[in-house]
């Protein structure tokens, strides 16, 4: 069976999840009975994606009657027989116990056909011994989607001891057919990748609180403002629930040894049911308090190199016992947990070397299995190599850019922001990428036009990545460099010989906005929205806002933009002479790219000196007249002239070649 043989998906399980992974297959195409076990649950669910499908609508993510039709591929049922007796694929969704899941099961596999393969939402548990009790092994797998499915974009399918290739192949492509990324996990082992990783952070976390060498505060001021994660650890335990972490703990426990303890100070708060967000009161209050209020200013150097020897220690352990390679347990944790560079570089930044040192002191200092290194990270070490470095790394080798990717297409060089998880906000990284990126396409004789588009339907671009950009509390010299870097890396695409087309899709906002401002021509979904909110943050445009905004709008519109910091929709944005073409949402890519087509087909050499011209001329008029007068003299000797004008007389299109 292929993908296209896939026609009907059963659901089992209504809550949060159940009905959020019926929603996003039934957006992709598929009919899909959604069952629980009571009308109430499963009319709750049908309820969630008639809710959920209304927003999409109404924030124009999709239209009416994409949404119509979604909900009418949705048929709730309670009988299980009635759920599975036409299905093509299963996907099991119900509470994370084990005997629940078996029971499950066993009922399924008496009503399910034989074609039916069997897909469990299992954020831990082993895939193996779910397959154990049906008949079809070898056509059970794993697939576990992240909350909420309709957002994440990460789906990790997971192999047991008997699943098949082609029973993964296929799950795989079902979710690709869900426009989700799906990550192949090669055995079956505690946490998969993401929870591998970050359910072992969290807990190092609460054991340095309480043996008494941090604070909640430090901890989460370093893991926010110093590694750039999206929350602090216990922010991010408080959030998720820290039942559902100390569960996952308890599990990895039993299965795995007395390095995954949970600390004490977890299974406190699960005893006295302060479980964080969802209870009022976790490691923040919520009721009485303020929140998660996490300094930025308490960031400590011991805490970052305990949490990432941890965390290196558990990539070294999925890499050398084959459950996934370096690549794809980094873009996991980007997809699956938001980090912004994914743990095997980050480990790799600081030194397998340094950190192997740090878990061997810790080690010796408390006996703790925790901080016994794996063989392969030792292995790695004394090798001297990183998770992506050394000779015959082949996923190191091919990686040329982190946050970037550069595509071709004829004589247009397209670069992707390429931080989805992230919004395609801009970090440091990126902003050295798109310098390198910019260099390698001026110097490539076949590009003539630069396209720059964002990864996915979300955002050309959020804005600066304030978070990873915040470590150390804001150095106000660190801070100078940091907006020095970005108006000359946004000024080599404004001074850039090609033409550059930026193809807006989605939010348009801050540091993704200077960015846009920094192209020639811009192209804007319907949907997108634009704006300068710094203000909001008592900022402002640090990256060439306040000077290039003004060229295009007038500087009455840049005042207005800036400091009313709203969000502006695309239209209003057209009227103010930022837009150049405004588009139907489906429509963006193509337009775009139609648009770099025509400049690349253009007179390269009469396109440089207009750029050159008008660039000099925004603050001194002479100086441009006097670049447009001797580029008038010199391009009436060019060969282009004269394809030109032949073209011209014999109402043909010109084929310029730059000579």
């Amino acid at each position: 069976m292929d993908v296209d043989d896939v026609e009907t998906v059963a659901v089992l399980g209504a809550g949060n999840m159940g009905h959020g992974i019926a929603e996003v297959a039934a957006l992709a195409g598929f009919d899909v009975n959604l069952r629980d076990i009571n009308e109430e649950f499963v009319q709750n669910g049908y309820d969630q994606i008639e809710w959920s499908l209304g927003k999409l609508a109404e924030k124009d993510q999709i239209s009416e009657s994409d949404a119509d039709a979604a909900l009418d591929r949705v048929t709730a049922v309670v009988p299980v027989e009635d759920a599975v007796a036409d299905a093509d694929l299963v996907i099991e969704a119900v509470p994370e116990k084990m005997d629940i899941k078996k029971d499950v099961y066993t009922e399924v596999e008496e009503h399910a056909p034989d074609r039916a393969v069997f897909a469990s939402n299992t954020s831990s548990l082993s895939i193996t011994e779910l397959s154990e009790v049906t008949e079809r092994e070898e056509r059970f797998c794993g697939m576990h989607f992240f909350n909420p499915p309709v957002r994440m974009q990460l789906v990790e399918v997971i192999s047991g001891a008997h699943t098949a290739d082609g029973t993964m192949d296929l799950v795989e492509d079902v979710a690709e057919r869900m426009d989700k990324t799906a990550v192949r996990v090669r055995k079956d082992s505690p946490g998969f990748i993401v929870n591998r990783v970050l359910v072992p952070l969290m807990n190092e976390a609460a054991w340095l609180v309480h043996e008494g060498e941090a604070t909640v505060e430090s901890v989460d001021s370093t893991t926010k403002y110093d590694m750039g994660l999206p929350m602090g650890s216990f922010e991010l335990a408080d959030q998720v629930g820290i039942d559902v972490g100390v569960h996952v703990l308890e599990y990895m426990h039993e299965v795995l040894g007395d390095a995954y303890e949970p600390c004490p100070l977890l299974t406190e708060k699960v005893d006295n049911e302060n479980l964080g967000k969802k209870t009022g009161t976790g490691f923040y209050d919520y009721e009485d308090g303020p929140g998660a209020e996490i300094p930025s200013d308490e960031v400590d150097e011991d805490v970052k190199h305990a949490l990432l020897a941890v965390m290196a220690n558990e990539v070294a352990g999925l890499i050398g016992n084959d459950v996934a390679d370096a690549g794809d347990i980094d873009q996991a944790v980007k997809l699956g947990a938001g980090f912004p560079d994914g743990p095997a570089k980050m480990a790799d930044g600081i030194g397998l070397d340094a950190l192997l040192s740090t878990l061997e002191e810790r080690h010796e200092e408390t006996g703790a299995e925790r901080y016994e290194a794996v063989d392969y990270l030792r292995e790695l070490v004394d090798e001297g190599r990183g998770f992506y470095g050394g000779d015959g790394d082949e996923a190191g080798d091919a990686v040329e850019f982190e946050t970037i990717r550069i595509e071709r297409e004829g004589r247009v060089g397209h670069i992707v922001l390429d931080r989805p998880h992230r919004m395609n906000t801009i970090s440091g990284e990126l902003l050295d990428e798109l310098g390198v990126a910019i260099e390698e396409l001026e110097a490539d004789d076949d590009v003539r036009a630069v396209l720059v588009t964002g990864e996915g339907e979300r955002a050309f671009s959020a804005g600066a990545d304030v978070q990873s950009m915040a470590a150390g509390g804001g150095d106000p010299l660190q801070s100078v460099e940091l907006s020095r870097k970005g108006q000359s890396t946004f000024g080599k695409f404004e001074s850039s010989d090609l033409p550059v087309v930026a193809g807006i899709d989605g939010y348009c906002l801050g540091g993704g906005m200077e960015f846009a401002t920094c192209a020639d021509m811009r192209v804007a979904s319907e949907r997108s929205e634009l704006g300068q909110p710094e203000h909001n943050l008592g900022l402002l445009p640090g990256w060439g806002g306040t000077q290039r905004l003004r060229h295009i709008v007038g500087e009455g519109r840049a005042k207005e933009i800036i400091f009313t910091a709203d969000r502006y929709d695309a239209e209003t944005m057209a009227d103010y002479g930022f837009i150049n073409e405004l588009v139907a949402n489906d429509e963006l890519e193509e337009a775009a790219m139609d648009l770099a087509q025509d400049l690349a087909a253009g007179p390269p050499v009469a396109q440089r000196y207009t750029k050159r011209a008008m660039l000099a001329g925004r603050d001194d008029t002479d100086a441009g007249l006097e670049i447009e007068a001797q580029a008038f003299g010199q391009l009436m000797n060019t060969e282009d002239l004269m394809e030109g004008v032949m073209a011209f007389m014999s109402d043909e299109d010109p084929e310029f070649e730059g000579t």
